[in-house]
């Protein structure tokens, strides 16, 4: 399945330099697009494009840039202009791999088309003027793809052209909101053990509750005759248990509504604790991959480029034979264009990273929603059972009523238990 990025009104947003997507809202409603909601015409296995069509969607035209930028050897940039977009931007081939790579992580199952290859040194007019015109042709044939030309990938690609996206401190920024996070994170993951403790003790009561009343029901179903020597006559004392055994049912209804307590509890409360903390969950995975991966590797790759450079620096010192220098010098380059792909990427990591806090906060406010759900379950639950324990009380009179039907509460001088 491809992914698609749908936003309103959408600023700018790419590798190559971005502002900001809207910050997305938990209560935005949006009204569904028709051609995604529902099943397209005629048969769907059919392709419903002509060459015509296809043609028209766009012509995006490459053109070699008369500057050159690098420090070794120069970089040739292109200026990239869209005939759908009336855009013109200017990319480097780095652009353009970065751009395929997105391409295949977000389409596997597409046809993605290849990129010219890259020649380091010894770059002569008639090859760079072949992997213009392969430039161009991939451009066109992606920017007339069908799903491709409705992706905002290829839209920032042929319209953005701008400054840094990103502010001068957003490595502060990071290292401030993966703290941040950190603690909210362990703050909701004790709540979470709270209210699911909280929720099974409601459970466990109600198993309680049950049992209490089948005791009293057990013993108010109890046959064995009374010896002659009782204290109580025989009428009293089934009487007696005649009362115990009704009790069963209101016993019975109050673990029903223990159980029906903690049961909410535990969809209410405890499973909004649940899905907040794997969204906190889920940044914490995405700040360790980008520590482990697009920095990391980025980091290996500037000590590298600093080692060859002093190594170029020595061999230009001692006077190494050209062939030796000039295979360094190629190794340098290449280790250059590597370090600037992965400079576009760790910028964009730290871009999503940027966004994905901001949805974070965006859920923030999940947290009066479940303390709300966690009051009113405690309220509801208390409530139900308070009636069913008043009207369970009147029944208890019997119990306390003597031989001349006055109720006479039994008293224990050694414990002082009261029977209130």
């Amino acid at each position: 399945m491809e992914t698609r990025f749908v936003c309103k009104k959408p600023r700018v947003c790419l590798l190559w330099g971005c502002t900001y997507l809207p910050t997305p809202q938990v209560s935005e409603r949006r009204d569904p697009h028709p051609t995604r909601m529902q099943m397209p015409q005629g048969n769907p296995l059919l392709l419903s494009y002509t060459l015509q069509e296809l043609l028209a969607r766009d012509t995006v035209q490459v053109e070699l840039i008369p500057e050159k930028k690098g420090l070794f050897l120069k970089h040739v940039e292109y200026e990239v202009s869209s005939q759908r977009f009336k855009s013109s931007v200017y990319r480097r081939y780095n652009d353009f791999v970065v751009f395929h790579e997105m391409l295949l992580q977000k389409f596997p199952y597409r046809m993605v088309p290849a990129l010219p290859p890259k020649r380091v040194l010894g770059a002569d007019r008639e090859f760079i003027e072949a992997r213009r015109r392969a430039l161009r042709r991939f451009i066109n044939l992606v920017a007339r793809h069908p799903p491709f030309s409705e992706d905002v990938a290829l839209r920032l690609f042929l319209s953005f052209s701008g400054p840094d996206f990103l502010p001068a401190d957003i490595q502060t920024q990071f290292a401030v909101s993966r703290e941040l996070i950190r603690n909210v994170y362990n703050s909701f993951h004790k709540l979470r053990d709270r209210a699911e403790r909280i929720a099974a003790r409601a459970i466990d009561n109600a198993a309680d509750l049950l049992i209490f009343g089948k005791e009293l029901s057990a013993l108010g179903s109890d046959t064995t005759p009374l010896p002659s020597w009782a204290s109580l006559n025989s009428s009293t004392w089934g009487s007696l248990k005649q009362a115990l055994k009704g009790l069963s049912v209101e016993f019975a209804l109050l673990a029903d509504k223990a159980a029906q307590q903690g049961k909410q509890e535990e969809n209410d409360v405890v499973e909004k604790l649940n899905l907040f903390l794997d969204l906190l969950q889920s940044y914490k995975d995405l700040c360790e991959r980008h520590e482990k991966g697009v920095l990391h590797k980025h980091q290996r790759a500037l000590h590298k480029y600093s080692l060859m450079k002093r190594q170029m620096m020595s061999a230009a010192v001692q006077s190494r034979e050209p062939d030796s220098v000039e295979q360094l010098e190629s190794r340098i380059v290449e280790q250059e264009n590597a370090i600037q792909t992965m400079e576009l990427r760790s910028y964009f990591s730290l871009y999503c990273l940027h966004q994905e806090m901001q949805l974070v906060h965006v859920y923030l406010p999940l947290t009066s929603h479940i303390l709300g759900a966690f009051v009113n379950s405690q309220i509801q639950g208390h409530k139900e059972m308070s009636k069913v324990w008043n009207d369970l009380k009147p029944k208890l009179s019997f119990l306390f009523a003597g031989p001349n039907s006055s109720l006479t509460p039994p008293r224990c001088p050694r414990d002082g238990v009261s029977p209130h």
